[in-house]
Order: C-alpha cells, then sequence, then structure tokens
C-alpha cells in the first residue's frame, strides 16, 4: 500500500509542469507531497467609461478624480461652440456653468473641463445635464442626462 502511495505521487510529481505548488496531505503517520498546478491570476477587464451622446453631444464620458471632483470630455456641435450645464441631485439645482468647445457647428469640436460639486444629501444622485441654450427664447435644447456616481 506506501509502496502504491510512492509511486503515485512520483507519477504526480513527474506529470506536472514547473509553474506549480506544493500542497502537503497527511493520512495518518505519513506525509505525501502532491504538485498541484498553480492558478494564474486573470486579469480584470479594462472597462472603458460610459459614453453619451445625443443629436449635438457624442463621445462623452466622466470620470471620478476626486471625491467631488468629476472631469468630463467629449465633442460637441454647438453654434457658436458656447453650452451650458447643470449637476442636480433630483431635488435642487446644486451648480451650474457653461464651456466651450474647441470650434462651432457644424464642425464637432471637442471639450474637456472638470467639475467641483458635493452632495447635500448622501442617497441623493447626482445628474450632471449638458444642453445647448436656444438663441430665440434661451430655452434648453438638445439636453443629454448623465448620471455621476
Amino acid at each position: 500500500m506506501k509502496m502504491t502511495i510512492w509511486l503515485l505521487t512520483i507519477i504526480l510529481i513527474a506529470c506536472q509542469s514547473k509553474e506549480a505548488e506544493s500542497i502537503i496531505v497527511s493520512k495518518g503517520t505519513s506525509e505525501t507531497i502532491v504538485k498541484t498546478p498553480a492558478k494564474k491570476e486573470a486579469k480584470p477587464a479594462k472597462s472603458l467609461p460610459n459614453r453619451y451622446a445625443n443629436k449635438r453631444f457624442r463621445e462623452v464620458s466622466v470620470e471620478r478624480i476626486a471625491e467631488n471632483k468629476f472631469r468630463v470630455r467629449g465633442k460637441g456641435q454647438i453654434f457658436e461652440a458656447n453650452f451650458n450645464w447643470i449637476v442636480e441631485d433630483g431635488h435642487e439645482e446644486l451648480k451650474s456653468g457653461f464651456e466651450m468647445t474647441d470650434a462651432g457647428a457644424p464642425e464637432w469640436g471637442k471639450f474637456d473641463f472638470v467639475i467641483d460639486v458635493q452632495k447635500k444629501r448622501e442617497t441623493s444622485t447626482l445628474t450632471l445635464i449638458l444642453f445647448e441654450s436656444s438663441a430665440k427664447d434661451g430655452s434648453r435644447q438638445y439636453e443629454l442626462s448623465i448620471p455621476l456616481y
């Protein structure tokens, strides 16, 4: 019986690859070393940030760069290259502003800016809304809503 165990052990050791880790299995007073292949750690899939788009904005992504700071990047086809943004929490407007693309319509101009905004309520979800103001009456047009985490 002992000879069979030793023979099986030697066969298992010989069959394993160089990348193996040892496990000691003990039965009664005798110990047997069994080699098992080491598990390679899988690399997590690199996920791209969500991209948002509508008729006037495209390839818009938001990246959290600090606890209360968000970097917003994308492209816009905006009249006179000027667009507005608002951050709200579902109850009230927390912050607002305007930005410019590097080219006006009909070109797709790039934009890249940082927003520093803090939640008033821990359970609320912040939403960034990008929009173009109407030249006619100043109303919001082509709104693009993006959830901030």
